[in-house]
C-alpha cells in the first residue's frame, strides 16, 4: 500500500486543500494530512480546531484519508509513520521556488521524495490568507471553503449569515 502525506498547517483548510487530497487518492493508496503545530506562525486556529475542520472535509473519503497533528520536523513526522512521499500543492510560479527549497532540504535530510500538485482550475486562487481576509469581513465564502469551515469562520470572526 502506497502512502504519502500532505502536510501545512491549513490555517483554516479551503477547498484547494481538499482538491489536492482528492487528486492525491488517485496516486496513492492512502494520504496522512499533517497539521503543523507551528508555534512561529501567528494561526486564527488552534491544532485540534485545524484537525476537526480537514476530518470533516474528508469525511466522505475517511476510509483512504487520515488527518493527524504534529509538532516535528516533517521527516521525522514520516519517520514515525513510515511515509516516504510528500506531496505538495503549488499555485504560483513563487510557490514552486519556495517548495522546491523545502523539497530539496527534506531529501537532503532524510531521502523523502516530494511530488507537486496543481490545484484544479477552479481553486487556484484560494489561499488560506485570502480566505482569512474575506471571513474577517464577514464576506461570502462560498465556493471557498467546505459549510463546516465557513461554519467555524463565521463563529470565530462574530459573523452572522446572510
Amino acid at each position: 500500500m502506497k502512502r504519502a502525506v500532505y502536510p501545512g498547517t491549513f490555517d483554516p483548510p479551503h477547498l484547494g486543500h481538499l482538491d489536492i487530497v482528492e487528486r492525491s487518492l488517485k496516486l496513492f493508496d492512502r494520504v496522512v494530512v499533517a497539521v503543523a503545530e507551528n508555534p512561529r506562525k501567528n494561526l486564527l486556529f488552534p491544532l485540534e480546531d485545524r484537525l476537526e475542520m480537514f476530518r470533516e472535509m474528508t469525511r466522505n473519503v475517511s476510509d483512504r484519508v487520515e488527518v493527524k497533528g504534529f509538532d516535528s520536523l516533517l521527516v521525522d513526522f514520516m519517520k514515525r509513520e513510515d511515509i516516504d512521499i510528500i506531496v505538495r500543492g503549488v499555485r504560483l510560479f513563487t510557490d514552486f521556488e519556495y517548495e522546491l527549497q523545502i523539497a530539496l532540504t527534506n531529501f537532503r535530510l532524510a531521502e523523502v521524495e516530494t511530488v507537486f500538485m496543481m490545484p484544479s482550475q477552479d481553486y487556484i486562487h484560494i489561499s488560506s490568507t485570502i480566505v482569512r481576509d474575506v471571513a474577517s469581513y464577514c464576506g461570502e465564502l462560498k465556493g471557498l471553503v467546505h459549510p463546516f469551515v465557513e461554519k467555524k469562520l463565521r463563529e470565530k470572526f462574530g459573523c452572522e449569515r446572510s
